[in-house]
Parts: structure tokens; sequence; C-alpha cells
């Protein structure tokens, strides 16, 4: 059985993301910084035949994200991702999405599978200096955003004030590198909670590649997040990025599937 959840579930809800709390990054934070009754988010759950939660599906903003730690309703959860007006992309651990679509009623548009890395020490941070790396405030908001609308790869960059709601709301912060007061390189964190952050949006202005400036933004982000004693997670596809990543101690965990639709 499949019914959207509430405040009453909150207690069934955590304890089954919590098993995996790395990978379940983004359904933790999103919980606990805007619950279940925001008009941006909703969180569908699965319960099985003895009405014990096995399955949750949540939507912000349209992404929706889905966990099992088993068996659960897959055609059931992409007929909810299919009947929704706000739908725009499903996500997961690969073999939970790859259970959703073949069920899915809508026309998708491209599947993207990344690998799922984390890092937990700051054992391998060299030394690196970061004198040029500035946190971003909320006025830099708006910059920040002109800076990741200019990047290709980014599918479906953050507006301004979603960014700026997330960072007064402490689950998201940037750290970034500026000339002549234009941003030019910048890393940022999204779903941080208790436990964790994601770190997303490591780019730099083609113009200004190859002088370090992301590897110094992540340098200082890696030592101020895990410096509170929070793990840090992320997405890669590209290898030379992989080795980037691991240098600084990432380490693969989990296939991460994200799927456009039309």
């Amino acid at each position: 059985m499949i019914r959207r959840l509430n405040a009453d579930d909150y207690i069934s809800c955590m304890k089954l993301v919590k098993e995996r709390p790395a990978e379940n990054l983004f359904i933790i934070s999103d919980i606990e910084t805007f619950g279940f009754e925001e008009d941006f988010q909703e969180v569908w759950g699965d319960f099985d035949d003895q009405n014990k939660l096995r399955a949750i599906l949540l939507n912000y903003e349209g992404n929706f994200i889905a966990y099992s730690s088993g068996e659960f309703d897959a055609e059931g959860f992409a007929l909810t991702f299919s009947n929704s007006r706000k739908a725009i992309m499903l996500s997961g651990l690969d073999h939970i999405t790859s259970a959703i679509i073949p069920f899915v009623q809508i026309p998708l548009y491209r599947s993207r599978k990344l690998y799922y890395a984390k890092c937990e020490s700051t054992a391998k941070l060299q030394s690196v200096s970061t004198s040029l790396v500035k946190q971003a405030s909320i006025e830099d908001c708006y910059r920040i955003t002109d800076l990741y609308n200019q990047i290709d790869e980014f599918d479906r960059p953050s507006s301004a004030n979603e960014r700026i709601r997330n960072m007064e709301k402490g689950v998201s912060r940037t750290y970034f590198i500026e000339d002549n007061e234009k941003i030019v390189s910048a890393v940022s964190t999204t779903a941080e909670n208790q436990y964790s952050a994601m770190v997303v949006g490591v780019c730099t202005l083609d113009t200004y590649k190859n002088r370090g400036f992301a590897t110094q933004c992540l340098h200082k982000l890696s030592q101020d997040l895990l410096g509170e004693g929070k793990s840090l997670c992320l997405f890669y596809d590209n290898p030379k990025a992989g080795r980037i990543y691991k240098r600084l101690g990432f380490e693969d965990m989990a296939m991460w599937t994200m799927t456009m639709i039309k």
C-alpha cells in the first residue's frame, strides 16, 4: 500500500532511511529541514502486508528520490511519479530506480549513471593554499547562480531564491574564488544534515581552468565540513575528476541514476 506520509510517520521514516545514511543523504536532509507539509515537498511511503514502512519516494521541487531496503511496489512508485504535474527527474540508487523506470508512463528523456562516493576523514588532504577562497553569504547567491548558469553540464542549477532559502536553512553553503568581483570558480553543498553533506557544483569558467581553483575551493570545503564531524558525499562520472576526488580521500560506494522526463 502506498500513501502520502505525514508528521506521524517521522519515526518509522527516519528509521528506514538511517539504515544507510550516506545513500539517503537527500531524503534525511529534506525531511529534517522541510518536513511533510511544504508545498514544494511530498513524501510517499510503501507499506508491506504488516503495515511496516518498507520504501520511500520523496518529491522535492519535482525531483523524485526513491529508497527501499528490499522488495517494494516499484509499479506504484512509477505511477505516483507519472501522475505528478511537478515531475522533472527520478533519481536514486541504480538498483532501485532500475526497478521503477519500466513502469513509468510518461516519456523519459535520458538516464545518467554516476559514481556515488564519500569521504569521512582528512587523512588524505594535502597542504593546499586556500587564501583565495571565500565562503559565500546570502548577498553572493545571485552571482553564484550566474556562474552556475554558464556551466553547460549543469542540467538544472538552483535558482537564486532556492539557493538563498537553503543557505538560510543551513542545508547548503558555497565556497568560491572571484576575479574583479566576478565569481569564476565554486563548489557548493546541498542536503547538509547532522551526519553528512552532498558536494555539488564543482566548476570553473573555461577561461580560468587549469589554475587549481576548483581544487582549492573543494579543499577548503572538505577541511571545514570534516572538521565539523560531517562526512562528504558526491557524484562523478568523469574518470579524471574521480582521480582528483580520490586523492582527497573519497571512496566509491554505489552507482546513482538520474532520469529526466522529456
